[in-house]
């Protein structure tokens, strides 16, 4: 299936790419390499869609739900964190009051640097 397809299948953006990653310490984890994914609660970017960071552009090569259950050290190493606890204290600590549930499902962006 083609970008433009498998976009059509997504449901509607609730935000703009823009906003994807704007915290300084993300943003500097992405320029060097150390973050390759960010999950959010709502989808902010189509496949194939480019954001700039300080310079350097991103491409958006997946979009897809997950459920924090799922969760690996893998995917925590996406998010430029070493453990799935280091990366949920991280979370937990730019949103204070917000849940952890295993079933909550949150929208992943993984992007590679653009060529």
């Amino acid at each position: 299936m083609s970008e433009m397809n498998v976009n059509e299948t997504l449901p509607a953006k609730t935000c703009s790419i823009d906003r994807l990653v704007t915290k300084e310490a993300e943003v500097s984890k992405v320029l060097a390499g150390q973050k390759t994914a960010c999950r959010r609660n709502g989808r902010y970017a189509d496949i194939g869609e480019t954001m700039d960071l300080q310079g350097t552009s991103f491409t958006v090569t997946n979009v897809y739900q997950q459920a924090l259950g799922e969760l690996t050290a893998e995917h925590a190493k996406q998010e430029g964190h070493e453990t799935v606890d280091e990366y949920r204290d991280s979370i937990l600590a730019m949103h204070p009051g917000m849940p952890w549930l295993p079933q909550m499902k949150v929208w992943v962006h993984e992007f590679k640097k653009a060529e």
